[in-house]
C-alpha cells in the first residue's frame, strides 16, 4: 500500500525567505545593494525579529546575502559558494580534486562553447574579447589566472544556460586552483593560443569548431597540470 505525502504549506521563516530573496533579486538588478535593517523587515513583513534573522541566515547560507556586523545585510551575487565549499569537503585531496574537475570540464566546457556559438549576443562577444585582451595583456600572475578564469565562465554565460553559467561559478575557486597550479609548470603562451581558437569559432557561430577548440584546450591544460 502506497500513501500520498501530506502536503505541508511553507512555514513562516520560508515565506519570509522568498519575499527577501525577490527584493534582494530586485536589488541586485537596480544595483541598492543594501536590505532594510532587521527591526525595519520585521515591522513591515509583521513578524517577529527572530523570523526575520533565521530567514537571512538561510539566505546568508546560499549565498544571497551577506550579513556585516555593524553595517547590515548585503546583497551579494554568491549562489556559487554553498556548491564550492561542498566539494572542498567531499573532495579534500587537492590533487584528486583537480582530475575531477578537469573530468567535469571536458564533459560540460565543449557544450558550452557550441552553444555561446550558437546564442551569445554580440555584447556577449565583445565581452569575451575583451577579457581575452586582458589575459594577452597581462603580466602579473594574479591577473592572467583571473582573466583565464573569467574567460570560461564568459563562455558559459554566452551560452545562455543559467545552470551552466552558475556551475562554472561554483567552480570559480577550483579552476582558480587549477589555472595557478598550471601556470607553475609552464607559461600562458599556448593557453593564449588556444584562447584565440575558442573565440574565433564563437564569434564565427561555429559550433562544431568551438566545442572542438575547447576540447583541445582542455586536454592541453590537463596535460600542463602534469594529470
Amino acid at each position: 500500500m502506497t500513501l500520498d505525502a501530506i502536503s505541508r504549506p511553507p512555514s513562516l521563516v520560508e515565506k519570509v525567505c522568498q519575499k527577501l530573496a525577490a527584493l534582494a533579486r530586485r536589488d541586485l538588478r537596480e544595483g541598492d545593494g543594501w536590505l532594510p535593517t532587521e527591526r525595519e523587515l520585521s515591522s513591515q513583513l509583521g513578524v517577529s525579529r527572530s523570523v526575520v534573522r533565521e530567514a537571512t541566515k538561510r539566505l546568508e547560507l546560499q549565498g544571497l546575502l551577506e550579513i556585516r556586523q555593524g553595517s547590515g545585510m548585503k546583497v551579494v551575487d554568491k549562489l556559487h559558494k554553498p556548491l564550492s565549499s561542498a566539494v572542498h569537503l567531499l573532495v579534500p585531496d587537492e590533487k584528486q580534486r583537480l582530475v575531477q574537475l578537469t573530468e567535469v570540464r571536458l564533459a560540460i566546457e565543449p557544450e558550452s562553447a557550441s552553444l555561446a556559438a550558437a546564442r551569445g549576443s554580440r555584447a556577449d562577444f565583445k565581452r569575451l574579447q575583451e577579457c581575452h585582451q586582458r589575459f594577452v595583456g597581462s603580466t602579473d600572475f594574479e591577473t592572467q589566472v583571473l582573466a583565464d578564469m573569467e574567460f570560461h565562465c564568459l563562455i558559459a554565460e554566452a551560452s545562455g544556460n543559467k545552470i551552466s553559467a552558475l556551475f562554472m561559478q561554483s567552480l570559480s575557486d577550483l579552476l582558480q586552483s587549477s589555472l595557478a597550479h598550471g601556470y607553475r609548470r609552464v607559461t600562458k603562451n599556448q593557453a593564449v593560443k588556444d584562447h584565440e581558437k575558442i573565440l574565433a569559432a564563437i564569434v564565427a557561430r561555429n559550433g562544431t569548431a568551438a566545442a572542438k577548440a575547447m576540447k583541445q584546450h582542455l586536454l592541453n591544460a590537463r596535460d600542463d597540470l602534469g594529470l
